[in-house]
């Protein structure tokens, strides 16, 4: 049985780490084990808790984006009204919805599989060096790109544009790139492998900068999330006691959530993703090592 106590812990733990790129279900899988809690994970509550959880990060993703969320609605309106799906709005919209289906697809179709990779800590722990390497792997290939570029510049006249233009936005990916975008949402599905890291370092690959390719993660993660937190939640109805205790550490976790992704944004600003990469390398053999 999920003590109060323990939900409120995986809420803070949940929301600090779910939009940084180092996965919060890893965390919430290897986490309790490295600290000795005691719990059991093969409850029946367990994984609707911890996606309810996810509520409260949904939320306060619609809240940081609520501007861009209502143009975007304003433009898939137009474009269903109208017929307008050129403005950058409703492109954008189409793009997300493009990009949600595969993990969605993957998500229904194997969820009681991958469920049951939610109560193996050493699975998650292997997960975070997956994790890293991917991470660490965008990282490189940045660079190498950031430095064919300068070598370009440096070669040409000086009159050229800023470095930054030859970045993308959002809005100018193309819709193969978003779907292989989305299709790295599934990896989000194990335990370990962080949503926001992956598409982040897609985004990388892509050809956005670190804040757009964290603006791109955020906006995809949010239906998904959303649909997700609702579902399971059904399968709280019977444990209301529970669920209440769940809904109300989803705030919680909002709370954490919200704070987080302000502060990654800005990081992200100057920062790379390489610290979030050895810090989950460091987490994975940790959790290989002391966990059994």
């Amino acid at each position: 049985m999920l003590g109060a106590g323990l939900i409120f812990f995986l809420a803070a733990l949940q929301g600090a780490t779910e939009l940084f790129p180092v996965s919060s279900l890893g965390h919430a899988v290897l986490v309790p084990p490295l600290l000795h809690l005691g719990f059991n994970q093969s409850d029946p509550a367990y994984v609707p808790v911890l996606t309810v959880l996810h509520l409260g990060t949904a939320v306060a993703l619609i809240i940081l984006y609520r501007a861009q969320w209502w143009a975007i609605l304003q433009g898939l309106y137009r474009a269903v009204a109208d017929g307008d799906v050129e403005h950058e709005d409703a492109r954008l919209g189409l793009m997300l919805i493009a990009g949600t289906i595969p993990a969605g697809l993957v998500g229904v179709v194997f969820q009681d599989r991958l469920k049951t990779i939610f109560a193996a800590p050493r699975v998650a722990a292997a997960f975070l060096l997956v994790n890293a390497a991917i991470l660490l792997a965008a990282e490189w290939f940045r660079r190498r790109d950031e430095r064919r570029h300068a070598s370009t510049q440096r070669a040409a006249a000086h009159d050229l544009p800023p470095r930054e233009e030859t970045y993308l936005r959002v809005e100018g990916l193309t819709f193969p790139k978003v779907m292989i975008v989305g299709l790295c949402q599934v990896g989000a599905l194990f335990p370990g492998i962080s949503r926001s890291g992956v598409t982040m370092a897609a985004g990388l690959f892509a050809g956005l900068r670190h804040q757009e390719a964290a603006r791109f993660s955020f906006l995809l993660a949010t239906p998904i999330i959303l649909a997700a937190g609702v579902l399971e939640s059904l399968d709280l109805g019977s444990n209301r006691p529970t669920a209440l205790v769940a809904a109300a550490a989803a705030v919680v976790a909002g709370v954490f959530a919200y704070v987080s992704a302000r502060f990654l944004l800005r990081y992200l600003r100057f920062g790379r993703l390489d610290p979030f990469a050895y810090y989950c390398a460091a987490l994975g053999v940790t959790g290989l090592i002391l966990v059994r």
